[in-house]
């Protein structure tokens, strides 16, 4: 009887250790990994890609000095920022006394359109936007003498397929900007050349809030000069978009053509700040002598 009861007691205990090592292999399992949601780009910012090939009629122009503001946007677009920046430039230019001319038709890259003009703006344009015969039309009208003033998404692709535009229009690729949740924050420009004609009246630290962007490299060659740069202290910039030396407004050479950028400008409302109108101004007056002066 002992013995049947031992073996019992035996038994038992073998089940309870079998099902107790049942339940911790059956702990062990992971759970399935949810599949990642996909991206879906909104409409609203991201525009059906549309390659312009009928050339608008541009109207009699009668002043000395023209712009044209070209804001097309066959990547990112952010509408609120290109209309203000465009209603900007607008008054910009009839305060100077100049004929203007906004548009987002790529067509009028031309040479008999695009020797009408001193200055073109390039308002955060993004995407391909021009077919090889528009970009060579605009290659050309450049080195021969253009003035360009390329303002925040202008340079701000992740990925061009044009490398001309990148090395040498630009000069430095972009990487990347400050992100959510602290997307816009305040930060300090250093001016770096407070007598350049485009930094008359600038302060030689401007703090101001913005999406900083960020670069692979400090440009260099063709005569680049870095007007202004960020302190990089004065924000948290992620890791991999510290650059130390960290250039933000810059002019180039290209040919006998003059290159202004400024990574600044994301929201509308920089639109109506003074200092960055009277930047923009100032880039304006800078870059239309380019037919009739070398480039400095």
């Amino acid at each position: 009887m002992r013995l049947n009861r031992l073996l019992l007691s035996a038994t038992g205990a073998a089940l309870m250790l079998g099902a107790a090592a049942q339940g911790s292999s059956q702990q062990t399992v992971p759970a399935p990994t949810p599949s990642p949601t996909p991206f879906v780009k909104d409409p609203r910012y991201w525009p059906t890609p549309v390659m312009d090939q009928v050339r608008p009629q541009l109207p009699r122009f009668h002043r000395p000095h023209r712009v044209l503001i070209f804001s097309k946007t066959n990547g990112f677009r952010d509408d609120p920022q290109n209309k203000a920046a465009t209603r900007a430039l607008i008054r910009l230019a009839t305060t100077r006394g100049w004929d203007f001319y906004a548009s987002e038709n790529a067509a009028l890259f031309n040479r008999e359109q695009l020797q009408e003009f001193d200055v073109i703006v390039l308002n955060s344009i993004s995407g391909n936007v021009w077919t090889d015969p528009q970009r060579a039309a605009f290659k050309a009208w450049l080195e021969r003498g253009g003035g360009l003033v390329a303002l925040h998404g202008s340079g701000g692709d992740h990925h061009y397929d044009w490398q001309w535009y990148v090395d040498t229009v630009i000069g430095a690729q972009f990487i990347g900007h400050t992100y959510q949740p602290k997307q816009f924050q305040m930060g300090t420009i250093l001016i770096a050349d407070p007598r350049h004609p485009a930094l008359h009246g600038i302060p030689l630290k401007w703090t101001r809030e913005e999406e900083w962007y960020a670069f692979d490299r400090v440009p260099s060659g063709n005569r680049t000069h870095i007007l202004a740069t960020l302190d990089e202290a004065s924000y948290e910039p992620a890791p991999e978009q510290r650059m130390g030396t960290h250039p933000i407004i810059w002019t180039r050479c290209v040919g006998r053509g003059r290159v202004f950028f400024s990574a600044l400008g994301h929201k509308a409302e920089t639109y109506g700040e003074p200092l960055h109108l009277r930047l923009i101004d100032n880039a304006l007056g800078w870059a239309s002598p380019a037919k009739t002066r070398s480039c400095v």
